[in-house]
């Protein structure tokens, strides 16, 4: 596997490294040995998959409040889909920036989040599947969420949504560094 650094501190644009033969490929999507020794986060509690029918569908900016932050690692094994992250760790030199990636199946390219960063995607085909492996367990009461369309985020999405849920449709907006700063309190 070969790991790339993103422009934001932390995140990693994780490429396996298949092995042709006539009967197609083999590769590793996962090493503990390999992900250790970049410094990234081993255990996953959680394996997750989500599934959008139509194309343009956007899900997100999901993350969970500490102690519940998780680390994801994502790739997309059907379809393709335009993946963002936005930094929210207050004293990261990347705080609020964002950064978005495409992960398609035919790429098999995986994303590694940090905790500290929102996450969501726009889904750039139809009947894209998206994988998930999260480290830790799902506790709604620390789920929360960041607008897709904030101005002081400014995400520069592929096209408008086709289909959004009124949860993400209506998160608070960044308006006020008091709202800044206490995200991940």
């Amino acid at each position: 596997m070969r790991f790339h650094p993103s422009s934001l501190s932390g995140p990693m644009l994780v490429e396996p490294e298949p092995i042709w033969d006539q009967r197609g490929f083999f590769t590793r999507t996962f090493c503990v040995s390999e992900f250790a020794g970049h410094g990234l986060t081993t255990s996953f509690v959680q394996h997750s998959m989500s599934y959008s029918q139509h194309t343009h569908t956007l899900r997100g900016m999901h993350f969970q409040n500490s102690p519940h932050a998780e680390v994801k690692l994502v790739s997309c094994i059907a379809g393709s889909i335009y993946d963002v992250i936005v930094d929210l760790r207050p004293q990261s030199p990347s705080y609020l920036k964002w950064e978005g990636f495409e992960l398609t199946a035919s790429n098999r390219r995986m994303l590694y989040i940090p905790s500290g960063f929102a996450h969501g995607f726009q889904t750039l085909k139809p009947d894209s599947t998206v994988s998930y492996m999260i480290s830790e367990f799902y506790t709604p009461g620390a789920a929360s969420g960041l607008r897709f369309d904030d101005p002081c985020l400014a995400i520069g999405w592929p096209a408008p949504p086709s289909i959004l849920s009124d949860r993400d449709r209506h998160w608070p907006l960044l308006t006020a560094e008091a709202r800044r700063t206490e995200l991940l309190s």
